[in-house]
C-alpha cells in the first residue's frame, strides 16, 4: 500500500510539474505582444563515418510583434537579415549581396518562428504542431512541438521557457530537421512588450542586390 500512494503521489507530481511547459508557453503567447533578444545560435552536423561533428556558431539580436511581423539580425561571423513584414518573408545575405524572398503565409506554417512570434495562440500553433509537455531542465520549462505536415523539414522543435521579472519570457529552441542536424539558439537580454518601431520590419532590398524571389 505504501508503495502504491508513492507511486500514485510521484505522477500526480510528475503531471503537475510536465504542465508547466504548456501553461508557460501558453502564458508567453497571451501576455506578449512584442520582444526583443540577443541570441546564440550553434548549429550540430550529424558526424560523418571517420569525422567529428561539425559546429558552427552565430550570434546576433531578435525583434518580433505578434502576430507576423519578426526580425533576425545575425551578425557574427557573417551578417545576415530574417524579417517577416506580414506579408513577404525576406532573407538577405550581406557578403553575397543577395535576396530571397518568399511569401510569408507559405513560409511560417511548421517553423519555431511560429511558435515564438507569429502565433496569435496556442490554439493556432495546435493547427501545425503537435504540441506536449517535456521534462523540466536547466532551470527552465519545456514544450516538445513537432509538426503535423508531413513535408515538412524540421523533425521537432522544443521551446525553453523561464519566468522573468516582466514575466514568462523565451529562453531557449532546440531545433532537429529531417536531416538530424541540431540548432540550439539561447536567448538573453529579453524584454517583454518594448515598444518597437514599424520600421524595423520593413525591408526594401538594396541597390545592385540579386533578388531571388520563390
Amino acid at each position: 500500500m505504501k508503495k502504491l500512494i508513492a507511486t500514485l503521489l510521484i505522477a500526480a507530481c510528475a503531471g503537475a510539474a510536465a504542465a508547466d511547459g504548456l501553461e508557460s508557453l501558453e502564458k508567453f503567447i497571451r501576455a506578449t505582444a512584442s520582444g526583443r533578444a540577443e541570441f546564440t545560435q550553434t548549429v550540430t552536423a550529424p558526424a560523418r563515418e571517420g569525422q567529428a561533428a561539425r559546429v558552427r556558431t552565430s550570434s546576433g539580436t531578435f525583434e518580433f510583434v505578434r502576430p507576423n511581423r519578426f526580425r533576425f539580425h545575425y551578425r557574427k561571423p557573417f551578417e545576415q537579415f530574417i524579417v517577416a513584414d506580414g506579408q513577404t518573408l525576406w532573407l538577405y545575405d550581406v557578403d553575397l549581396n543577395q535576396v530571397t524572398a518568399r511569401a510569408q503565409a507559405q513560409a511560417l506554417g511548421s517553423t519555431p518562428a511560429a511558435l515564438i512570434a507569429a502565433a496569435p495562440s496556442l490554439q493556432a500553433l495546435q493547427a501545425e504542431f503537435m504540441l506536449a509537455n517535456a521534462p523540466a531542465r536547466d532551470g527552465l520549462q519545456w514544450v516538445q512541438a513537432t509538426p503535423r505536415s508531413k513535408d515538412s523539414a524540421l523533425q521537432s522543435i522544443r521551446v525553453g521557457l523561464r519566468e522573468g521579472e516582466q514575466g514568462v519570457e523565451l529562453a531557449a529552441l532546440e531545433i532537429t530537421d529531417s536531416f538530424g542536424q541540431r540548432s540550439v539558439l539561447a536567448f538573453s537580454r529579453v524584454q517583454l512588450n518594448p515598444a518597437i518601431p514599424a520600421e524595423t520590419f520593413r525591408f526594401r532590398p538594396p541597390a545592385g542586390a540579386d533578388v531571388i524571389r520563390q
